[in-house]
């Protein structure tokens, strides 16, 4: 029973399969909702009515950011800024009502632990998963944004989550598909990356994740999912955190890619984690091998029985503890669904950086030509609509994910002023020959929605964000 208490899998499907039903009614922490368990909030709301009623103390996650990543609105685009803007908004008010509108929106289809604020400090501009997810470069004020994000979605009953301790933001890799390692001493990883940390455990987070990442001067020897240097000597014992550590998904490749989902679990217990995120797509069959191994461990005398007792008291709690928010606290009969009062157009693009020469072209009176540079899909991401794309007030004359950069200048129409979108231009050598070709060409507006280099030099308007919101300000900064 103790094992299978520590375990949140993800599964496929928008109703809830009966063999996850099962597996809750016998005691299971909570499931991790994805994408696709997402169709509509009728939907979702039944799902999660289901889970429920098979453990009312399940814990329900799911990756619900407010910005590019979205769970509740992957389909159409967020309406939500994202953390990078709301941290170069500098006002931590906005980044409360933000927290509390996605927490009321989380509470009305039944979700009870959010996966976010994401509170790595984005210290590497090469960052392939964090970039604009994080709230910006400077520790404290990451961690003002934090808190303040986390008060506004705990107001309403849902827990959230700060990830990814002790702090993914100086990688270069993806731990979805890589193992990344830090390269910082323990001085410079208490000044850049734990003050945010910090800062959300004062303001009461109920729950913090781990990284599937190497940080050797803390633990040389596994990732700090596994370490008990990292999660109990310096979060627990060190930070005093008392709360429930959530693990990042089990699946990716930075935790199980070398000892497989079972092994990892173990691990993880072990290390101090609580309540283990499995994956996306688990099985009944993954469950029984995973609690299996847990328990052989156990047995063994390789993992101490005290550890995972402690690990499923504390999962229990917390689901005790959200399902008395759930009875408490409902949303305001006048929820207004993706609106956040006074977060207007205006407001988001106040955090933009626009060139002077941006400026004096969007003065131009003449037609513009929408050019959409599609890069591969950021992992946390997903294929989510995104920018001025997702509104439905503009088309792209071109979409291109690797097409010749001669090709692409040749489809901008004569006489029109050709505006070319992308996120994390610098990044892309593809992205950077398609914009020199269009700068020869002539007059050229380039954006970059992701976390453009600090020279700025592939972006002459950079957004810090992707989402539905962040487009539409985009937009009616242009003139369309």
């Amino acid at each position: 029973m103790s094992a299978l208490r520590t375990l949140m899998p993800g599964f496929v499907g928008l109703e809830l399969p009966e063999w996850v039903a099962r597996r809750l009614r016998e005691g299971m922490g909570g499931v991790c909702l994805f994408v696709d368990n997402v169709d509509n909030p009728e939907q979702l709301r039944a799902l999660t009515d289901a889970i429920y009623e098979a453990n009312p103390h399940a814990v329900v996650s799911i990756d619900e950011e407010g910005g590019d990543v979205s769970r509740l609105y992957q389909h159409s685009g967020s309406p939500f800024p994202g953390n990078a803007v709301l941290g170069r908004l500098a006002d931590a008010d906005i980044s409360y009502r933000v927290g509390e509108q996605v927490g009321w929106e989380l509470r009305r289809v039944g979700v009870s632990l959010t996966l976010a604020p994401d509170v790595d400090v984005n210290s590497n501009p090469n960052n392939p998963v964090i970039g604009v997810r994080s709230f910006g470069t400077d520790p404290e004020q990451v961690g003002v944004h934090g808190a303040a994000w986390t008060r506004g979605v705990q107001s309403t009953g849902v827990a959230a989550n700060a990830k990814h301790f002790p702090g993914h933001g100086d990688t270069a890799q993806d731990s979805h598909v890589d193992l990344p390692s830090i390269d910082a001493d323990p001085a410079t990883l208490r000044a850049r990356e734990l003050p945010p940390f910090a800062a959300t455990i004062a303001a009461g987070i109920d729950t913090i994740m781990s990284s599937h990442i190497m940080v050797p001067s803390l633990d040389p020897s596994v990732p700090a999912t596994f370490s008990k240097p990292i999660l109990q000597g310096l979060l627990r014992d060190e930070m005093g955190f008392d709360g429930v550590i959530v693990s990042d998904a089990l699946d990716m490749k930075g935790a199980s890619g070398e000892v497989g989902i079972a092994r990892a679990a173990v691990l993880a217990i072990d290390g101090g984690c609580d309540l283990l995120c499995i994956g996306t797509k688990n099985t009944d069959d993954q469950m029984g091998e995973i609690v299996a191994a847990i328990d052989d461990a156990v047995a063994a005398g390789e993992l101490a029985s005290g550890r995972l007792a402690d690990a499923a008291r504390r999962v229990e709690s917390l689901g005790s503890t959200l399902a008395s928010r759930r009875a408490e606290l409902q949303p305001p009969a006048d929820l207004n669904l993706g609106k956040v009062p006074g977060l207007t157009n205006k407001v988001v693009a106040g955090a933009f950086a626009v060139s002077d020469a941006a400026r004096e072209l969007i003065a131009d009176p003449r037609p513009v030509a929408w050019l959409q540079l599609q890069p591969a899909f950021n992992i946390a991401v997903g294929p989510a609509p995104w920018g001025p794309f997702a509104t439905g007030r503009v088309e792209a004359s071109a979409v291109v994910s690797s097409m010749n950069a001669a090709t692409l200048v040749d489809r901008v129409p004569e006489g029109a002023l050709p505006i070319v979108v992308g996120k994390d231009n610098h990044r892309h050598e593809w992205i950077r020959d398609a914009i020199d070709a269009l700068r020869e060409r002539g007059d050229v507006i380039v954006v970059d929605m992701g976390w453009p280099d600090e020279s700025l030099a592939y972006a002459d308007i950079a957004t810090f964000g992707a989402s539905r919101l962040v487009g539409d300000a985009l937009l009616d900064l242009i003139g369309q």
